[in-house]
């Protein structure tokens, strides 16, 4: 029987959004389930991963903590958080059900703020764009232009437009003289879909470059649409501004700033806000992550600035928190800063002593808090191999299931945690079931939470999926194996079989992302603000006329 914990009713919860009061509103429902329907500011962190994220997503283990799921998951949630140390958690009275008898607005899709805030922008303030054909067009015919991509390295190495720039967005202002020869130069941004491509044209658009620029109306989506192809596996980036160009970008980006009212603290500042017991601090490095690698402030975790824009969500799991920025240049993090104040949320930026007294190397260690003291039921890779030659072993990977579909190891099905102790309660007790993630650390809380529960022994790979593909043995591809369909995460519009699915899936997807501007007008409670871009915005309407 799971511990008694306070409700609150669906007006109760709201009144505290209304009246901006710290509060980590999380849904722990499975990713797949919360992008079917969800409340506009709750942020995704699943029951089964909770140990893995709740850390870096709600710092403070004394912040009010609302738990919103199926009428059940969320009871087990609160238990396994009162065991992490938080001390003041409710749960939404008949959960996301509740919310909806009350006649509360749920959305579909993940990282919906963000991204609802993009077609806000166009709406609002008319950020010019270009069709796709019309760009082919001038690309053939050699026209005076540079393309910018503002999505991560990671996302532009899978795919991008031939002869564009990866710029991600707080790199807009700080890169982009860099890349373009003149003022004349038309400037085209681009991403997978709108969201960024249009961030990203009206950043530079605030900035007040002198140059035309346009968004890539909906982005590679339109761009595959329309016939044409993409490149795989390119880096190209822009050199670091110096000189007058890093001067420039730095004045445009206090402008920027003081428009949207951001605030910079000093060093006594900066220790007043972290050391209020009644706040959480969000700290975040916002240069690129081979900047972040090579030697960051203790503590301060990485995002690239323009994530932090469009997937708020992913990062900062308090709603009305403090958020402090750091760069090192005077750009990157007055720029990222202008966008998230616009969007509502309370953000500073810190003024970095020119010469830190110390600093870190290499990625954080990640942080696990185990809610449970069982020992981890390890297994080698060597040992499941030697076991499959005379024994029935069967790999199970619950980790990501679009990751799965990409790679996986051969043979191994792929169960969404959520499903799998009704999966094994099926199975016969001579088999010896072996669970694997990316790196084994997923698998092995969710082996212990099985443990708690008394379900069916499981055994854990030690080293994960990565191990094994580390040592060369044999893959698979595809979605054979997948028992639990798209439960444990969404599968976007660049998950597909055919070409026929794919269009769907994008003219299905753009049309979600249009309708956002309509229906967030309706919401409370989000404290989007758009009189600093406004200020701006008609300055390059009239310099290209193609929205």
């Amino acid at each position: 029987m799971c511990d008694q914990y306070p409700t609150l009713s669906a007006a109760e919860l709201q009144l505290m959004l209304d009246t901006r009061q710290e509060v980590a509103l999380l849904d722990v429902r499975e990713n797949g389930i919360f992008a079917r329907n969800h409340l506009l500011l709750a942020t995704s962190a699943p029951f089964w991963r909770l140990e893995l994220v709740i850390d870096l997503l709600v710092p403070r283990l004394n912040v009010p903590v609302v738990l919103v799921g199926d009428g059940q998951i969320e009871h087990s949630a609160a238990s396994k958080l009162a065991r992490l140390g938080y001390s003041n958690i409710r749960i939404l009275e008949g959960g996301i059900q509740g919310w909806e008898h009350a006649g509360l607005p749920l959305y579909s899709g993940t990282n919906v703020l963000g991204k609802a805030f993009g077609e806000l922008l166009e709406h609002c303030l008319g950020t010019p764009s270009i069709e796709a054909a019309e760009l082919k067009r001038r690309l053939d015919n050699g026209d005076r232009l540079v393309v910018i991509d503002s999505r991560t390295s990671e996302e532009f190495t899978d795919f991008s437009l031939e002869g564009a720039y990866n710029l991600p967005g707080a790199e807009l202002v700080y890169r982009i003289d860099e890349v373009v020869p003149d003022d004349e130069t038309l400037v085209v941004v681009n991403c997978a879909g709108r969201t960024r491509s249009i961030v990203g044209a009206q950043t530079l658009i605030n900035a007040g470059i002198p140059n035309p620029v346009v968004s890539l109306k909906d982005g590679t989506m339109a761009w595959l649409m329309n016939g044409d192809t993409l490149r795989h596996g390119r880096h190209r980036s822009a050199p670091s501004p110096s000189g007058e160009n890093l001067k420039r970008a730095q004045v445009r980006a206090k402008a920027v700033a003081d428009r949207a009212n951001v605030r910079v603290l000093d060093d006594a500042q900066l220790s007043a806000l972290e050391q209020d017991p009644s706040r959480t601090v969000y700290r975040f490095d916002v240069r690129s992550r081979e900047e972040y690698l090579s030697g960051h402030l203790p503590g301060w975790r990485w995002a690239v600035g323009g994530q932090l824009v469009q997937a708020s969500d992913e990062f900062i799991g308090v709603r009305a928190a403090a958020i402090v920025l750091a760069d090192w240049d005077g750009v990157r993090a007055l720029t990222t800063a202008a966008w998230l104040a616009q969007l509502g949320l309370d953000v500073y930026v810190w003024s970095i002593p020119s010469s830190p007294q110390r600093l870190e190397s290499g990625a954080p260690a990640s942080i696990v808090r185990p809610a449970y003291s069982h020992p981890v039921p390890w297994i080698t890779i060597d040992e499941v191999l030697t076991r499959r030659e005379s024994e029935q072993v069967t790999l199970v990977d619950i980790d990501s299931s679009v990751a799965f579909i990409d790679r996986h190891v051969e043979d191994a099905l792929f169960i969404a945690p959520g499903q799998l102790q009704t999966w094994l309660a099926s199975r016969s007790k001579e088999e010896t079931v072996v669970l694997l993630s990316a790196d084994g650390i997923l698998a092995a809380s969710v082996a212990q939470e099985l443990e708690q529960r008394r379900s069916t022994a499981v055994r854990v790979l030690l080293g994960g999926s990565h191990q094994w593909f580390a040592r060369a043995l044999p893959t698979a591809e595809g979605y054979e194996g997948i028992l639990s369909g798209e439960a444990d995460e969404w599968h976007g519009p660049y998950v597909f079989r055919t070409v026929e699915e794919r269009n769907r899936k994008f003219n299905d997807y753009l049309e979600w992302e249009v309708d956002l501007a309509a229906k967030l007008r309706n919401e409370r409670g989000v404290g989007i603000d758009l009189s600093a871009s406004i200020a701006r915005s008609d300055i390059q309407q009239s310099s290209y006329g193609a929205h």
